[in-house]
């Protein structure tokens, strides 16, 4: 599988982190939500502003600009 930005995925996909090209701030933030790599989660909406994640039952909401940075496997 080749690995896509998060911001390219559909509502209802599911993926697995593969590699975040954040700075150390971003990152932190991320891993702090579990959104890690390695992490499973689903996309429940990728539309206009931020992307919601469901992740470990939980739902988070990724800016647009960020999920560019995040390299996901489908």
């Amino acid at each position: 599988m080749a690995s896509t930005s998060l911001i390219q995925l559909n509502p209802g996909d599911n993926g697995k982190v593969e590699k975040i090209y954040a700075g150390w701030n971003a990152t932190k933030r991320l891993y702090e939500m579990g959104l890690n790599t390695g992490a499973k989660f689903q996309v429940i909406k990728n539309d206009t502003g931020p992307i919601i994640l469901s992740l470990s039952g939980n739902k988070i909401a990724i800016g647009r600009g960020l999920a560019e940075k995040i390299m996901v496997n489908e």
